[in-house]
């Protein structure tokens, strides 16, 4: 509750129009009001949404789950982590857990992106930390950036040799994943024209690039089609020229912007055909719900919710 309490009263510090970051403001869609994000975020626990999943991988297209997990909570400054006894300098944050399940072949992939991203986007117009994942049979990596002062500061650690474990620093552009609680806080905001970028950390680490600034176009316009709760979508675009790559997110014209699917569009690794595929992923399922809470054996019926198994 006292969590709660001071996420509000920093929220309702929260400047209602902050300024785009290296673009132009986008005039076909505005930012919610305070009272929106207050009303929708707080009292009713995470959004969680299920999504069809096609994840190209080795030259083919493997099914299987992705998750979106969107939750408020409180951030420590100085740790960059949740505040777990929170304090008057904590920074109210929107978390995005991102999930990917899929098999290749015999073996599991199992992949989550975390972007702890200020809900006062004006004074805060980057995420403080985002870190991702990688899990399979063969072994796992992952990688961390943190924003401190100007600068990202990096650590990544691989089995695999030519990675293995590595710290560098890039400077404070924008990150791709960036984008997803972007859309949730100050969609217009959203960089348009051209400016660079630092990639996604899961299409970095899957397709073996470094994460290093790339140059991109940002996009924004309509697309045709409904979300899962019968609203106008609009399609968010980006153009990487420099390694042939797209990736498309469709989200709600409307608050409160639900993302409704995204494709990602690349050149597979050399080895095995350099072909170009996209993964695609489609939103079926939404709920708000304390998953926090429903950890018990009892609570595995709401997966049937969400579209999920439990494995079993």
């Amino acid at each position: 509750m006292i969590v709660r309490v001071i996420l509000l009263l920093a929220v309702s510090m929260w400047c209602l129009q902050p300024q785009p970051v290296q673009s132009k403001t986008v005039k076909a869609i505005v930012n919610p009001t305070r009272e929106q994000f207050q009303n929708y975020w707080y009292p009713n626990g995470a959004e969680i949404s299920r999504y069809g999943l096609e994840q190209a991988r080795y030259g083919d297209i493997h099914s299987g789950d992705a998750v979106l997990i969107f939750v408020t909570e409180s951030m420590d400054p100085k740790l960059q982590v949740k505040a777990d006894r929170p304090g008057s300098k904590d920074i109210p944050i929107l978390k995005l857990n991102a999930t990917r399940k899929f098999y290749t072949g015999i073996y599991p992939y199992s992949v989550l992106t975390s972007i702890f991203a200020p809900v006062d986007a004006q004074q805060y117009e980057l995420p403080l930390k985002i870190s991702t994942s990688v899990q399979e049979w063969c072994g796992h990596v992952y990688m961390q950036m943190n924003l401190r002062d100007d600068k990202y500061i990096v650590e990544s650690h691989s089995y695999f040799e030519n990675e293995a474990d590595a710290g560098f620093a890039l400077d404070d552009i924008i990150p791709e994943d960036a984008i997803w609680t972007k859309i949730r806080i100050a969609p217009n905001t959203l960089p348009q024209g051209n400016f660079l970028m630092i990639p996604g950390m899961v299409y970095a680490r899957l397709l073996h690039r470094p994460l290093a600034p790339l140059k991109v176009k940002g996009t924004l316009s309509s697309k045709g089609g409904k979300s899962l709760e019968g609203k106008a979508l609009m399609q968010y675009r980006l153009d990487y020229s420099e390694n042939r790559r797209v990736l498309k997110i469709f989200f709600e014209k409307e608050f409160p912007y639900r993302i409704q699917g995204w494709e990602d569009n690349h050149r597979s690794l050399p080895g095995v055909g350099a072909q170009t595929l996209t993964t695609r992923a489609w939103r079926t399922h939404t709920i708000m719900l304390d998953y926090w809470n429903r950890h018990g054996n009892r609570d595995r019926r709401l997966l049937k919710k969400l579209g999920l198994t439990d494995g079993r």
